[in-house]
């Protein structure tokens, strides 16, 4: 499976101490230079630009060839996107909605962190319900109603 990360998720799974599940997961993941970039910036979390210093083997850099920005899109966002779309990744990782919608209307298959979360629940790699309480800790804002739902899901 050929993956594709935008910086949100990688921030968030760094800061709740689950981001081995992304090779567990998907194997080897894909990011552009400037998500990198992105999650080594002086205001990211500390642990977070520990993390992007000395990243592991299964995160491979790999900038589009076709550069530009994507409508009102930032940087890390219209890299991943262009990436995925010139390499016809199986899925994105994103968080972003307006990088979300314009995945989709690309073609390409996004999916965020509560749903990696949700994918490694299903595997039992980790607990939802605990992830969640340590996302819940961050400045993460999903949908609470899209969480609420998943919590119950994964509970009956």
């Amino acid at each position: 499976m050929i993956v594709v990360s935008d910086t949100s998720p990688l921030n968030y799974l760094v800061l709740i101490g689950q981001i081995d599940i992304l090779p567990q997961l998907f194997g080897q993941v894909l990011v552009p230079r400037v998500v990198l970039q992105e999650l080594l910036h002086i205001n990211a979390p500390t642990v977070v630009r520990d993390w992007a210093m000395h990243p592991p083997a299964w995160l491979e850099l790999r900038s589009p060839t076709s550069k530009g920005m994507i409508g009102n899109l930032g940087a890390g966002e219209s890299d991943a996107i262009s990436l995925a779309q010139e390499i016809k990744a199986d899925l994105i990782l994103i968080d972003e909605r307006a990088g979300t919608v314009v995945a989709k209307e690309l073609g390409l298959h996004g999916i965020g962190t509560l749903g990696v979360i949700k994918m490694a629940a299903e595997q039992q790699l980790l607990s939802f319900s605990d992830a969640i309480s340590a996302l819940r800790q961050t400045t993460f804002r999903g949908p609470t109603d899209l969480i609420d739902d998943i919590l119950r899901d994964t509970t009956s």
